[in-house]
């Protein structure tokens, strides 16, 4: 891990642009410490893609290493910042996961790889802004798999191309990953109640901006339209639309008073494979 740069967010700014745009809305030390995180995972997702057994290896070794050394930077950053190592762990678990040739077969399975590679960095971002409500953390879990899912029905060309495939080649696919992602983004909101008031516009705005690509993938209509488009993406214009009618959002929250104890998370999936309980 010699090559690990931790890094600010405005170091990162060409490799996220929708996380960068809603990191201008967190306070200076959150935003410094999301930055970092994101260049940690960002860094070993970036082996995962170099897919081979070298790196499949490594993977394993540095999870070992971040647990045992008390002087890794990483581990450091994980304890400073009160992250439960184990879910670092599931995250290295979901990268492991694509070193090999990838191929889901259900939703099942899809939701459980995407809590792996990215409900996870929800969860351990929800640590940074000091998140200590179980609702809230599972608002942070189940956004992270929202944007997962999003993620994979932008890129399934993208994804194919890599020897990856986690959703089929077709438009119905895509579509029902997107209606999945809704259920995961409908659930995520009334969560982010319970999260420190100086953080919600900011998860708002994230939460808006990231569901435009799917919003966005729908309006392809049909396969040929979606391949052509290449990669989409949304506009810095409508990330400024999207971030004023997240006030809305905002002012949404403070007027309603809707307990989130019915909403179905599907975190009983995840907690099949682990104790999701000892990672909150």
């Amino acid at each position: 891990m010699k090559d690990l740069k931790l890094n600010s967010i405005k170091d990162l700014k060409n490799e996220g642009k929708s996380f960068y745009w809603a990191s201008f809305f967190l306070p200076k030390k959150s935003k410094n410490n999301a930055g970092i995180l994101y260049s940690i995972c960002r860094y070993f997702d970036n082996i995962a893609d170099k897919n081979n057994k070298d790196m499949s290896l490594f993977l394993k070794e540095s999870i070992k290493k971040i647990k045992s050394d008390n002087k890794n930077e990483v581990n450091i950053f994980l304890k400073k910042n009160d992250i439960n190592v184990l879910i670092f762990a599931d995250l290295i678990k979901g990268l492991i996961s694509d070193q090999k040739d990838v191929k889901i077969k259900n939703q099942t399975d899809l939701i459980k790889y995407s809590y792996f590679v990215a409900g996870t960095v929800g969860l351990m971002m929800s640590k940074i802004i000091g998140v200590k409500n179980i609702k809230a953390s599972s608002c942070a879990i189940d956004l992270g798999i929202a944007m997962q899912l999003t993620n994979i029905s932008r890129d399934v060309i993208e994804d194919l191309n890599n020897g990856r495939s986690y959703i089929k080649e077709n438009f119905d696919d895509i579509k029902s990953t997107i209606k999945l992602s809704e259920k995961f983004y409908e659930n995520s909101f009334y969560s982010i109640n319970e999260i420190p008031i100086s953080f919600r516009f900011s998860i708002l705005v994230a939460r808006r901006v990231y569901r435009k690509i799917g919003y966005k993938i729908l309006n392809k209509k049909n396969f040929e339209n979606y391949k052509k488009s290449g990669k989409i993406y949304v506009s810095n214009l409508e990330k400024v639309i999207e971030t004023f009618i997240s006030i809305f959002d905002l002012i949404k929250l403070l007027l309603i008073n809707k307990n989130d104890e019915y909403l179905q998370h599907d975190h009983f999936l995840i907690s099949e494979e682990l104790n999701l309980n000892e990672r909150i």
